[in-house]
């Protein structure tokens, strides 16, 4: 195993870590933190593959968008530690059940179309990107662009759609 390998086994296994903290976390702060850090273990596989500008919009856009996450948490739950309710064991069951048929189905998708399931081989998939990347200004061009393989629309009506959000919180926390 070289270096590259060790970071990309760190990397997965702070990001499951993470993510089953998310899930089983009961207070809404806490999930938020650690969707935050399997936000930023994702960027940081990013920055391992050589795709630094991937890497850096995952951490700007989601990790700022968990930041945004922290104000409407504590807005909404007027600065309280809101703990979820406990479920009842039999819903408890169910979940795992559903969670090991989910895994079930990926597994055996993964198996039926012939995925590396057996051998671990990190390197062959995370090598840095060859020279005919996309550039930066061709990305710049196609975001701001609005005619062919432009995204112009869609940016903004993401930024629209955030504005609302934003602006429903806000009612939201007024209300209480």
């Amino acid at each position: 195993m070289n270096a590259q390998d060790i970071m990309f086994v760190i990397l997965a296994v702070f990001i499951v870590c993470s993510a089953f903290a998310t899930v089983i976390s009961r207070s809404i702060v806490r999930a938020a933190t650690y969707l935050l850090f399997v936000l930023l273990g994702t960027a940081g596989l990013y920055f391992l593959m050589g795709y630094t500008f991937l890497g850096s919009v995952q951490t700007m856009v989601y990790a700022g968008g968990v930041i945004v996450l922290y104000v409407f948490s504590i807005l909404l739950t007027s600065g309280q530690q809101e703990e979820l309710r406990s479920t009842s064991l039999k819903k408890t069951v169910m979940g795992l059940v559903i969670a090991l048929v989910g895994f079930g189905v990926f597994y055996s998708v993964l198996w039926m179309y012939g995925f590396p399931v057996q051998e671990f081989a990190a390197s062959r998939f995370l090598n840095s990107p060859d020279e005919n990347v996309i550039t930066m200004q061709t990305i710049g061009e196609n975001m701001l662009s609005t005619g062919k393989n432009g995204y112009l629309l869609p940016f903004e009506a993401v930024s629209v759609l955030l504005l609302a959000c934003i602006v429903a919180g806000i009612v939201i926390a007024r209300k209480r």
